[in-house]
């Protein structure tokens, strides 16, 4: 896997410097559109659209995750059962398999192009509304944003344990039946997840709690209407040439 999965990319670009709320209003637009238009007009529109907001990031190839040989052989065997089924199906499997990417590969363009500390109060402003309706937003918010930030550092982890077990030395005498290397990982990555997951709340109420995870400054600006009017106008593109075809 790629070691800047869910880990903003630090290039300087137009589209890291947009509010965050701006980038995830676009993925829903694009992502609602594919929900109801999942042709293959619009999925190549929107393949394009995406590499071209990458190359507006300046994101470098390295960028993309490294995917192990397991998940392509699962793509190919999905694939072949079903071939007998017809090309029918072939191909409508194609299509929900590229349709899952594209919404997977919107989703990683936020992550690498906007800090985890952004993540919060977006979310927070977004969700304003909701407050009227006495809707825990923040907490919601500091969840979500939690939740991100610390997926990077159990992946992580995780690599650690895996690279230690390799190096331990194998136990040849009376344990070898219960060396179960999944429930030695399993166990290992639960100790380190509460370690974790201590030291963060210390940091975080160190800090003040979690209500500053939200309270920091930051709206949209021109530059986010322009970006949210471009999406608008691609996703009116995409309606318009499936209506076409």
């Amino acid at each position: 896997m790629s070691t800047v999965l869910f880990r903003e990319v630090p290039v300087s670009s137009p589209v890291h410097r947009l509010w965050a709320g701006t980038k995830m209003i676009g993925v829903f637009l694009i992502s609602l559109v594919l929900m109801f238009l999942p042709s293959w007009w619009v999925l190549g529109l929107m393949v394009v659209f995406l590499i071209a907001i990458g190359a507006l990031a300046k994101l470098p190839l390295s960028t993309l995750p490294r995917l192990p040989w397991w998940f392509w052989a699962a793509i190919g065997v999905g694939a072949l059962l079903n071939v007998p089924i017809g090309t029918e199906a072939v191909l409508r499997y194609t299509n929900v398999l590229v349709f899952g990417l594209v919404l997977l590969a919107a989703s990683f363009l936020i992550a690498w192009t906007t800090p985890m500390g952004d993540i919060a109060p977006a979310l927070a402003g977004l969700g304003a509304p909701l407050r009227r309706l006495r809707v825990p937003v923040d907490e919601f918010a500091v969840v979500i944003a939690l939740t991100l930030r610390g997926l990077p550092l159990l992946i992580e982890e995780i690599r650690v344990l895996r690279a230690a077990r390799r190096l331990r030395p194998r136990d040849r005498g009376l344990y070898r039946a219960a060396d179960n290397p999944l429930v030695d990982i399993l166990t290992a990555a639960m100790a380190v997840s509460s370690r974790r997951a201590t030291e963060l709340g210390e940091a975080i109420t160190a800090r003040g709690g979690t209500g500053q995870l939200t309270a920091r400054p930051n709206s949209p600006g021109r530059n986010d209407a322009i970006a949210l009017t471009v999406v608008v106008a691609v996703c009116i593109g995409a309606v318009l040439l499936d209506l076409l075809t």
